[in-house]
């Protein structure tokens, strides 16, 4: 499959543009729907669903990125991978916030045990204190300043994912779907990556 031709700066700007626009359509609706009181009986649990369903989409589709690049040799989606990160850790930012104020009113005693003693809560909490770093050091300053350790530490985003799945397993009922289509995803987007850990070359992430 030959490779379309390279982005120019304007059009790379106009679909980083439109790409954003629809990554954060779910968090829109979700605000219309917030202003038009849509939410249903539990409103809070309702957007804690919601809010960590599309960080765990948006993750995994983080994940694809470097797949697509291998299997269609397109460089371009590499511009994009940056911006799914972030946006993917701002619905992760939106479902801890909603958890730690709304549902738990900011009581840390309540917090502390909720995060020790039950497990769903221990993956979703570890899930996040991984992705927190990976998105503190995605700038290109970051890059630079840690050098080849930038690369290790960004690995953690595979094991946040394998948290985060889990995490949604743990809470999802039995007879839903949704948590073994994403753990598919997941380990089908971990094998695709494992060629390149035999590769005698430094490949990037």
């Amino acid at each position: 499959m030959s490779a379309p031709p390279p982005f120019r700066h304007a059009a790379l700007g106009e679909a980083k543009l439109a790409a954003l626009i629809l990554l954060l359509a779910p968090l829109g609706w979700l605000v219309a729907d917030i202003v038009l009181e849509r939410l249903g009986a539990n409103p809070v649990e309702t957007v804690l669903h919601r809010t960590g369903d599309w960080a765990l989409r948006i993750l995994l589709l983080t994940l694809a990125v470097t797949p697509l690049r291998r299997a269609t040799g397109w460089q371009w989606p590499l511009r994009f991978r940056r911006m799914l990160g972030l946006v993917s850790f701002a619905y992760a930012l939106l479902h801890a916030l909603t958890w730690l104020v709304l549902d738990r009113g900011l009581i840390w005693k309540e917090v502390v045990g909720d995060v020790l003693e039950r497990p769903y809560v221990t993956l979703g909490f570890g899930a996040f204190a991984l992705l927190l770093p990976l998105a503190l050091t995605s700038t290109r300053g970051m890059m630079r300043r840690l050098g080849r350790h930038w690369q290790r530490l960004h690995r953690a985003i595979y094991v946040a994912a394998a948290l985060a799945v889990l995490h949604y397993a743990w809470l999802a009922k039995v007879e839903r779907p949704e948590p073994i289509v994403y753990g598919v995803i997941l380990l089908a987007l971990l094998l695709a990556r494992l060629p390149l850990r035999w590769r005698t070359t430094p490949v990037g992430a």
